[in-house]
């Protein structure tokens, strides 16, 4: 009589979603939840020898880690971790004597089969069950796949997956694999199923593979709530809800809703995991998922652009996230277009030597609405919104080099924008060259502030710059921001290494030009200085880049 064992993962492909850092009550709650609900297999995380080990974060050095997580009475329960090929010496391990973890599972690309299978062996001959999880399972072809399954055979480890990395699987390729390994593996292996739910299929293909009418022992992985990278995984109590249904009683959802209620909800709230369209065209192209978040990250994409993207990708790129890569490829993509040189030299003719005010979507620019507009108003000046319109003064242009931005554009304010070439646009005033407004700086390389000065000072040869809500970038989405669709929802690190790109840009261009601040600074560092007003000869307060 076949046996179907759930291995819930929440503890390690969680991770994704808050660096792995539950701290340690939390992460025993949710320990306690899982085999209060009666789950058969828990990975505690990661053995790794790449951190520096912090309790309460589930990435491990030691076996000796574990036993921090890991409860007196075991039930009969198995506790695992995985580790990624390449990434610990198991040579070091010691030899398995039941006080810490029982089996650990190997991770591998492709190419990395046979350094792994070699790591697999170590590792059972020292007395821990093995399990075998070929990433992207489904970039194997049937000649590939039938001699890992010989080698595999010759292990006989615990277990070997189905491991749908990229959320990709359909119905059909999750039965083709699975009959092929029916057929070809020994019967004593259990065949297992790891997915990622980026086309919203992991529950149905759970579902199919319960359903199936064999004799083989099978594993299917799975996370409390889902949680783990992008889209997400299958989750522990919908699937273990289906197994009491279809089985007869054997499973406790209700410890698992407590998880849910008391630990994993504040995550969620905090760095949102689901399905989203990024996503499923990250599926849908077979691309490793940081390739999806890295493009999200620039802000500046419509998901026709992230997939003419992906299109453009080479096939053996796609496994793998390659950083670098990525950035060449986006780049490449936001140059391909070509500038149109109508209007553009009266727009020049019209800044050069001129004071220009440019106003950003900060919260700052609502709340000191007033200045903004008595500033705008004085005689000389020219107004320019970045990436908006902004409403609360008179604006002369509206400088665009976001396409998702300049969608959200009213019609009827199109005649006044200032477009870069990435952007196909009729009926604008003037379009310039995107590549030559990049800066050097990673973080902010196309940020559209920055470019719109390197266009003032390179093209227009203006006077002066002065700044309005210039606020930098926060890490969670708040009610201080005037335009909805321009708000930045970032995490704390990407907005420290955007605002610290953004003063280290200014810093550079205000050694060309003066620039000032109008709104009250935020997140850039400034120093205070004074600078004459233009109305009536007063003096105001205003801020100097450093």
């Amino acid at each position: 009589m076949r046996e179907i064992t759930v291995l819930d993962c929440t503890l390690r492909d969680g991770g994704y979603c808050n660096e792995w850092n539950f701290g340690l009550e939390n992460a025993r709650k949710i320990v306690a939840g899982l085999l209060a609900a009666g789950v058969g297999m828990i990975e505690l995380g990661f053995l790794t020898d790449r951190v520096v080990r912090r309790s309460g974060v589930t990435k491990f050095r030691e076996l000796t880690d574990f036993a921090e997580l890991l409860p007196e009475k075991r039930r009969g329960k198995l506790f695992l971790a995985m580790l990624n090929c390449g990434e610990y010496d198991v040579r070091s391990l010691p030899p398995y004597d039941g006080s810490s973890i029982d089996g650990i599972r190997v991770a591998f690309h492709k190419k990395d089969a046979a350094a792994a299978l070699a790591d697999c062996r170590i590792i059972k001959e020292k007395g821990y069950q093995i399990f075998v999880q070929p990433m992207v399972t489904l970039c194997y072809s049937d000649e590939e796949l039938a001699r890992l399954i010989r080698d595999v055979n010759e292990l006989e480890p615990h277990g070997f997956y189905m491991v749908d990395s990229f959320g990709m699987m359909k119905r059909k390729d999750m039965l083709r694999l699975f009959y092929n390994l029916e057929h070809k593996m020994k019967e004593s292996i259990c065949i297992g199923f790891h997915s990622h739910n980026n086309m919203q299929l992991s529950f149905a293909n759970a579902q199919i593979l319960a359903d199936m009418p064999t004799n083989r022992n099978l594993l299917v992985d799975c996370t409390v709530f889902g949680m783990g990278r992008g889209a997400g995984n299958l989750n522990t109590e919908l699937f273990l809800e289906y197994l009491n249904d279809s089985e007869g009683e054997r499973y406790k959802i209700n410890p698992l809703l407590r998880v849910i209620d008391e630990v994993l909800g504040a995550f969620y709230r905090k760095n949102y995991w689901g399905y989203s369209l990024p996503n499923y065209l990250s599926a849908m192209y077979n691309t490793h998922p940081n390739y999806t978040r890295y493009l999200e990250e620039k802000e500046t994409l419509t998901v026709e652009n992230m997939e003419e993207i992906f299109a453009m990708m080479q096939d053996e790129k796609r496994a793998v996230f390659d950083k670098d890569y990525m950035e060449a490829l986006y780049v490449r993509y936001m140059t391909r277009g070509v500038a149109n040189e109508r209007n553009l030299q009266k727009l020049k003719e019209e800044l050069c030597g001129k004071s220009v005010l440019l106003i950003a979507p900060g919260g700052s620019c609502e709340a000191e609405q007033e200045k903004i507009a008595a500033f705008s108003s004085q005689s000389g000046c020219i107004s320019i919104s970045v990436n908006f319109a902004y409403e609360g003064c008179r604006t002369d242009f509206i400088f665009v080099s976001n396409l998702r931005r300049f969608r959200s554009l009213p019609s009827d304010k199109r005649e006044k924008c200032i477009v870069t070439s990435n952007i196909s646009a009729d009926q604008v005033y003037a379009q310039t060259d995107y590549q030559s407004l990049l800066n050097d700086t990673e973080m902010v390389r196309d940020n559209a502030g920055l470019m719109l000065i390197r266009f003032l000072v390179d093209a227009a040869g203006v006077k002066d710059i002065t700044l309005a809500g210039f606020d930098g970038y926060t890490a969670q989405k708040t009610d201080d921001c005037p335009d909805r669709a321009v708000q930045a929802v970032v995490n704390n690190a990407i907005a420290a290494a955007r605002n610290q790109g953004m003063n280290e840009v200014l810093a550079r261009y205000a050694g060309e030009i003066p620039i000032y601040f109008l709104t009250e600074e935020k997140h850039l560092h400034v120093r205070r200085g004074m600078r004459k007003s233009i109305e009536a000869g007063q003096e105001r307060r205003a801020a100097c880049i450093i």
